[in-house]
Protein backbone atom coordinates (compact mmCIF):
# COMPACT_ATOMS: atom_id res chain seq x y z
CA UNK A 1 0.00 0.00 0.00
CA UNK A 2 1.37 3.38 -1.02
CA UNK A 3 0.52 6.72 0.58
CA UNK A 4 1.17 10.06 -1.17
CA UNK A 5 2.41 12.51 1.46
CA UNK A 6 2.43 16.29 1.26
CA UNK A 7 5.77 16.74 3.02
CA UNK A 8 5.55 20.54 3.00
CA UNK A 9 2.15 21.03 4.68
CA UNK A 10 1.83 22.07 8.31
CA UNK A 11 3.29 24.52 10.80
CA UNK A 12 6.26 22.27 11.59
CA UNK A 13 6.81 20.74 8.15
CA UNK A 14 8.74 19.08 6.81
CA UNK A 15 10.49 17.94 10.01
CA UNK A 16 7.55 16.45 11.96
CA UNK A 17 6.05 15.03 8.76
CA UNK A 18 9.21 13.07 8.01
CA UNK A 19 9.60 11.99 11.65
CA UNK A 20 6.01 10.69 11.76
CA UNK A 21 6.27 8.99 8.38
CA UNK A 22 9.46 7.19 9.42
CA UNK A 23 7.84 6.04 12.66
CA UNK A 24 4.89 4.64 10.70
CA UNK A 25 7.20 3.07 8.12
CA UNK A 26 9.13 1.27 10.85
CA UNK A 27 5.87 0.09 12.44
CA UNK A 28 4.13 -1.11 9.26
CA UNK A 29 6.23 -3.12 6.76
CA UNK A 30 3.31 -3.18 4.28
CA UNK A 31 3.39 0.59 3.72
CA UNK A 32 5.36 2.62 1.18
CA UNK A 33 5.48 6.42 0.96
CA UNK A 34 5.89 8.95 -1.84
CA UNK A 35 7.09 12.23 -0.30
CA UNK A 36 6.13 15.29 -2.35
CA UNK A 37 8.08 18.45 -1.60
CA UNK A 38 11.28 20.44 -1.85
CA UNK A 39 14.12 17.88 -1.84
CA UNK A 40 16.58 20.43 -0.42
CA UNK A 41 14.39 20.68 2.69
CA UNK A 42 13.16 17.09 2.90
CA UNK A 43 16.14 14.87 2.07
CA UNK A 44 18.41 16.08 4.93
CA UNK A 45 15.71 15.05 7.42
CA UNK A 46 15.37 11.46 6.21
CA UNK A 47 17.26 9.01 8.42
CA UNK A 48 16.45 5.89 6.41
CA UNK A 49 15.33 5.83 2.76
CA UNK A 50 13.72 2.39 3.03
CA UNK A 51 10.25 2.53 1.39
CA UNK A 52 10.46 6.33 1.09
CA UNK A 53 10.44 7.84 -2.40
CA UNK A 54 11.32 11.52 -2.81
CA UNK A 55 9.34 13.28 -5.55
CA UNK A 56 10.50 16.84 -6.15
CA UNK A 57 8.00 19.70 -6.39
CA UNK A 58 8.71 23.37 -7.00
CA UNK A 59 5.70 25.06 -5.41
CA UNK A 60 4.00 25.23 -2.01
CA UNK A 61 0.46 26.24 -1.00
CA UNK A 62 0.62 28.31 2.17
CA UNK A 63 -1.99 28.31 4.92
CA UNK A 64 -3.40 31.70 3.95
CA UNK A 65 -3.95 31.14 0.24
CA UNK A 66 -7.39 30.95 -1.37
CA UNK A 67 -7.87 27.19 -1.83
CA UNK A 68 -9.45 26.75 -5.26
CA UNK A 69 -7.27 29.41 -6.89
CA UNK A 70 -4.17 27.85 -5.32
CA UNK A 71 -4.77 24.31 -6.61
CA UNK A 72 -5.60 25.64 -10.08
CA UNK A 73 -2.53 27.86 -10.35
CA UNK A 74 0.08 25.82 -8.47
CA UNK A 75 0.06 22.60 -10.46
CA UNK A 76 3.51 21.62 -9.17
CA UNK A 77 2.66 22.10 -5.50
CA UNK A 78 3.05 19.19 -3.11
CA UNK A 79 -0.72 19.10 -2.45
CA UNK A 80 -1.73 19.01 -6.11
CA UNK A 81 0.96 16.49 -7.12
CA UNK A 82 0.11 14.13 -4.26
CA UNK A 83 -3.63 14.29 -4.96
CA UNK A 84 -2.99 13.73 -8.68
CA UNK A 85 -0.93 10.63 -7.88
CA UNK A 86 -3.98 9.16 -6.13
CA UNK A 87 -6.25 10.08 -9.04
CA UNK A 88 -3.85 8.43 -11.50
CA UNK A 89 -3.60 5.24 -9.44
CA UNK A 90 0.05 5.79 -8.50
CA UNK A 91 -0.85 5.94 -4.80
CA UNK A 92 -3.69 4.56 -2.68
CA UNK A 93 -4.24 7.49 -0.31
CA UNK A 94 -3.33 11.16 0.21
CA UNK A 95 -2.13 12.66 3.51
CA UNK A 96 -1.41 16.29 4.41
CA UNK A 97 -1.22 18.66 7.38
CA UNK A 98 -1.44 21.70 5.13
CA UNK A 99 -4.05 24.25 4.04
CA UNK A 100 -7.42 22.66 4.90
CA UNK A 101 -9.32 24.38 2.11
CA UNK A 102 -6.72 23.39 -0.48
CA UNK A 103 -6.80 19.76 0.69
CA UNK A 104 -10.60 19.70 0.48
CA UNK A 105 -10.51 21.30 -2.97
CA UNK A 106 -7.84 18.87 -4.19
CA UNK A 107 -9.83 15.96 -2.85
CA UNK A 108 -13.03 17.13 -4.49
CA UNK A 109 -11.70 18.33 -7.85
CA UNK A 110 -8.72 16.01 -8.35
CA UNK A 111 -9.39 12.74 -6.47
CA UNK A 112 -13.13 13.04 -7.14
CA UNK A 113 -16.41 12.11 -5.48
CA UNK A 114 -17.91 8.65 -5.27
CA UNK A 115 -20.83 8.33 -7.68
CA UNK A 116 -24.04 9.05 -5.77
CA UNK A 117 -22.38 11.28 -3.15
CA UNK A 118 -23.54 14.86 -3.47
CA UNK A 119 -21.14 16.48 -1.00
CA UNK A 120 -18.29 14.70 0.81
CA UNK A 121 -18.21 15.32 4.56
CA UNK A 122 -15.19 16.15 6.70
CA UNK A 123 -15.10 13.46 9.37
CA UNK A 124 -13.39 13.60 12.75
CA UNK A 125 -12.88 10.95 15.42
CA UNK A 126 -13.60 12.31 18.89
CA UNK A 127 -13.13 10.77 22.35
CA UNK A 128 -15.96 9.58 24.56
CA UNK A 129 -15.68 11.07 28.04
CA UNK A 130 -18.22 8.83 29.74
CA UNK A 131 -16.45 6.90 32.56
CA UNK A 132 -16.62 3.16 32.05
CA UNK A 133 -17.84 3.38 28.46
CA UNK A 134 -17.11 0.26 26.41
CA UNK A 135 -16.28 2.37 23.35
CA UNK A 136 -13.62 5.05 23.45
CA UNK A 137 -14.39 7.28 20.48
CA UNK A 138 -17.02 8.12 17.89
CA UNK A 139 -17.43 9.39 14.31
CA UNK A 140 -18.50 13.02 13.84
CA UNK A 141 -19.42 14.59 10.47
CA UNK A 142 -19.62 16.99 8.69
CA UNK A 143 -17.16 19.08 10.74
CA UNK A 144 -16.74 21.90 8.25
CA UNK A 145 -16.53 20.91 4.59
CA UNK A 146 -20.01 22.29 3.86
CA UNK A 147 -21.49 25.24 5.75
CA UNK A 148 -24.94 24.56 4.30
CA UNK A 149 -26.51 21.15 3.76
CA UNK A 150 -29.67 19.60 2.39
CA UNK A 151 -31.58 16.68 3.85
CA UNK A 152 -29.97 14.21 1.46
CA UNK A 153 -26.48 15.34 2.49
CA UNK A 154 -27.08 14.48 6.14
CA UNK A 155 -28.68 11.19 5.12
CA UNK A 156 -25.55 10.33 3.14
CA UNK A 157 -23.36 11.34 6.08
CA UNK A 158 -25.23 8.83 8.23
CA UNK A 159 -24.28 6.02 5.84
CA UNK A 160 -20.72 7.27 5.38
CA UNK A 161 -20.30 7.43 9.16
CA UNK A 162 -21.83 3.99 9.58
CA UNK A 163 -19.38 2.38 7.13
CA UNK A 164 -16.45 4.13 8.77
CA UNK A 165 -17.49 3.10 12.30
CA UNK A 166 -18.02 -0.51 11.21
CA UNK A 167 -14.82 -0.92 9.22
CA UNK A 168 -12.27 1.40 10.81
CA UNK A 169 -13.42 1.51 14.45
CA UNK A 170 -14.80 -2.04 14.45
CA UNK A 171 -18.23 -1.09 15.84
CA UNK A 172 -21.03 -3.55 15.03
CA UNK A 173 -24.38 -1.95 14.20
CA UNK A 174 -23.25 1.58 15.18
CA UNK A 175 -25.76 3.89 16.81
CA UNK A 176 -26.50 6.93 14.61
CA UNK A 177 -27.62 10.25 16.09
CA UNK A 178 -28.46 13.71 14.77
CA UNK A 179 -26.91 16.78 16.43
CA UNK A 180 -29.80 19.06 17.35
CA UNK A 181 -30.90 21.71 19.87
CA UNK A 182 -32.99 19.24 21.83
CA UNK A 183 -33.39 15.52 22.35
CA UNK A 184 -37.09 15.40 21.41
CA UNK A 185 -38.31 14.37 17.96
CA UNK A 186 -39.93 17.73 17.19
CA UNK A 187 -36.89 19.88 18.03
CA UNK A 188 -34.90 21.91 15.52
CA UNK A 189 -35.57 23.80 12.32
CA UNK A 190 -37.23 22.42 9.20
CA UNK A 191 -33.99 20.79 8.00
CA UNK A 192 -33.38 18.87 11.22
CA UNK A 193 -37.01 17.80 11.59
CA UNK A 194 -36.98 16.42 8.04
CA UNK A 195 -33.65 14.64 8.58
CA UNK A 196 -34.96 13.08 11.81
CA UNK A 197 -37.89 11.58 9.89
CA UNK A 198 -35.65 10.30 7.08
CA UNK A 199 -33.10 8.65 9.36
CA UNK A 200 -35.80 7.18 11.58
CA UNK A 201 -37.43 5.52 8.55
CA UNK A 202 -34.27 3.63 7.56
CA UNK A 203 -34.33 -0.04 8.51
CA UNK A 204 -30.59 -0.38 7.83
CA UNK A 205 -29.62 2.46 10.19
CA UNK A 206 -29.57 2.08 13.97
CA UNK A 207 -30.93 5.59 14.50
CA UNK A 208 -31.19 6.60 18.15
CA UNK A 209 -32.58 10.14 17.72
CA UNK A 210 -31.22 13.57 18.57
CA UNK A 211 -28.14 14.43 20.62
CA UNK A 212 -27.58 17.88 22.11
CA UNK A 213 -24.19 19.60 21.92
CA UNK A 214 -23.78 19.30 25.69
CA UNK A 215 -23.90 15.50 25.37
CA UNK A 216 -21.55 15.33 22.38
CA UNK A 217 -18.74 13.54 24.23
CA UNK A 218 -20.82 11.30 26.50
CA UNK A 219 -21.09 8.19 24.36
CA UNK A 220 -24.75 8.41 23.38
CA UNK A 221 -23.96 7.46 19.77
CA UNK A 222 -21.19 5.92 17.66
CA UNK A 223 -21.87 8.28 14.74
CA UNK A 224 -23.18 11.84 15.08
CA UNK A 225 -24.20 13.68 11.91
CA UNK A 226 -24.80 17.36 11.33
CA UNK A 227 -24.49 20.14 8.80
CA UNK A 228 -20.96 21.53 8.66
CA UNK A 229 -21.74 24.93 10.21
CA UNK A 230 -23.46 23.50 13.29
CA UNK A 231 -21.00 20.66 13.83
CA UNK A 232 -17.97 22.93 13.49
CA UNK A 233 -19.40 25.53 15.87
CA UNK A 234 -20.24 22.85 18.46
CA UNK A 235 -16.81 21.27 18.11
CA UNK A 236 -14.96 24.56 18.58
CA UNK A 237 -17.11 25.46 21.57
CA UNK A 238 -16.31 22.07 23.12
CA UNK A 239 -12.58 22.49 22.43
CA UNK A 240 -12.66 26.00 23.88
CA UNK A 241 -14.39 24.80 27.04
CA UNK A 242 -11.79 22.05 27.50
CA UNK A 243 -8.94 24.56 27.10
CA UNK A 244 -10.58 26.96 29.56
CA UNK A 245 -10.96 24.20 32.16
CA UNK A 246 -7.33 23.16 31.81
CA UNK A 247 -6.26 26.80 32.18
CA UNK A 248 -8.37 27.21 35.33
CA UNK A 249 -6.96 23.98 36.81
CA UNK A 250 -3.39 25.05 36.04
CA UNK A 251 -3.99 28.50 37.59
CA UNK A 252 -5.52 26.88 40.68
CA UNK A 253 -2.51 24.62 41.14
CA UNK A 254 0.06 27.39 40.65
CA UNK A 255 -1.69 29.82 42.97
CA UNK A 256 -3.26 27.40 45.44
CA UNK A 257 -0.34 27.09 47.81
CA UNK A 258 1.50 24.02 49.04
CA UNK A 259 -1.62 21.87 49.46
CA UNK A 260 -2.61 22.38 45.79
CA UNK A 261 0.90 21.54 44.59
CA UNK A 262 1.06 18.38 46.69
CA UNK A 263 -2.34 17.36 45.38
CA UNK A 264 -1.13 17.86 41.81
CA UNK A 265 1.91 15.64 42.42
CA UNK A 266 -0.34 12.87 43.70
CA UNK A 267 -2.72 13.22 40.73
CA UNK A 268 -0.07 13.76 38.06
CA UNK A 269 -0.57 10.29 36.44
CA UNK A 270 -4.31 10.96 36.23
CA UNK A 271 -3.76 14.36 34.58
CA UNK A 272 -1.41 12.67 32.10
CA UNK A 273 -4.06 10.08 31.20
CA UNK A 274 -6.67 12.81 30.69
CA UNK A 275 -4.27 14.81 28.54
CA UNK A 276 -3.61 11.78 26.34
CA UNK A 277 -7.33 11.05 25.97
CA UNK A 278 -8.14 14.62 24.93
CA UNK A 279 -5.11 15.13 22.69
CA UNK A 280 -5.78 15.45 18.96
CA UNK A 281 -2.56 13.50 18.35
CA UNK A 282 -4.17 10.34 19.70
CA UNK A 283 -7.02 10.01 17.22
CA UNK A 284 -5.42 10.72 13.85
CA UNK A 285 -6.71 13.10 11.23
CA UNK A 286 -9.95 14.25 9.67
CA UNK A 287 -11.10 12.19 6.67
CA UNK A 288 -12.94 13.66 3.70
CA UNK A 289 -15.47 10.84 3.37
CA UNK A 290 -17.29 10.42 0.08
CA UNK A 291 -14.22 10.51 -2.17
CA UNK A 292 -12.85 7.73 -4.37
CA UNK A 293 -9.80 7.24 -2.13
CA UNK A 294 -8.74 8.14 1.42
CA UNK A 295 -7.93 11.86 1.70
CA UNK A 296 -6.89 12.60 5.28
CA UNK A 297 -5.86 15.90 6.88
CA UNK A 298 -4.34 16.39 10.29
CA UNK A 299 -3.89 19.62 12.28
CA UNK A 300 -1.33 22.09 10.97
CA UNK A 301 0.26 22.10 14.43
CA UNK A 302 0.48 18.30 14.57
CA UNK A 303 3.53 16.59 16.04
CA UNK A 304 5.20 13.40 14.81
CA UNK A 305 2.90 11.24 16.97
CA UNK A 306 -0.18 12.71 15.28
CA UNK A 307 1.35 12.05 11.86
CA UNK A 308 2.14 8.44 12.78
CA UNK A 309 -1.34 7.84 14.20
CA UNK A 310 -2.99 9.40 11.15
CA UNK A 311 -1.02 7.11 8.87
CA UNK A 312 -2.16 4.17 11.01
CA UNK A 313 -5.72 5.38 10.47
CA UNK A 314 -5.18 5.50 6.68
CA UNK A 315 -3.70 2.00 6.73
CA UNK A 316 -6.81 0.67 8.48
CA UNK A 317 -9.01 2.35 5.87
CA UNK A 318 -7.04 0.69 3.07
CA UNK A 319 -6.91 -2.75 4.68
CA UNK A 320 -10.63 -2.85 5.48
CA UNK A 321 -11.68 -1.57 2.05
CA UNK A 322 -14.10 0.96 3.53
CA UNK A 323 -13.99 3.11 0.38
CA UNK A 324 -14.77 0.16 -1.89
CA UNK A 325 -17.70 -0.84 0.33
CA UNK A 326 -19.02 2.71 0.21
CA UNK A 327 -18.74 2.79 -3.59
CA UNK A 328 -20.63 -0.51 -3.83
CA UNK A 329 -23.43 0.71 -1.57
CA UNK A 330 -24.04 3.94 -3.43
CA UNK A 331 -23.75 2.20 -6.82
CA UNK A 332 -26.57 -0.12 -5.77
CA UNK A 333 -28.77 2.59 -4.30
CA UNK A 334 -31.17 4.63 -6.37
CA UNK A 335 -29.78 7.90 -5.03
CA UNK A 336 -31.39 7.22 -1.64
CA UNK A 337 -34.97 7.72 -2.83
CA UNK A 338 -36.26 9.03 0.46
CA UNK A 339 -34.03 12.07 0.04
CA UNK A 340 -34.90 12.98 -3.51
CA UNK A 341 -38.28 14.38 -2.62
CA UNK A 342 -36.55 17.03 -0.50
CA UNK A 343 -34.36 18.46 -3.23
Amino acid sequence: MKIAVDAMGGDNAPQVIIEGVEQARDLYPDLEFDLYGNPDKVKPLIKNNDRLNMIATTEEISMGEEPVRAIRRKKDSSIVRAATAVKDGKADAFFSAGNTGAILAAGLFIVGRIKGIDRPGLTSILPIAQPGANRHNFVYLDTGANAESKEKNLEQYAYLGKFYAENVLGVANPRIALLNNGAEEDKGDKLHKEVWQILNSKDDLNFVGNVEAGDLLFGKADVIVSDGWTANAALKATEGTAKMMMTLIKHGILHGGLRAKLGYLMLKPTFHQIGQKMSASTYGGAVLLGLKAPVVKTHGSSDALAVKNTISQIRTMLKTGVIEKTVEFFDNTENLDNSNKNE
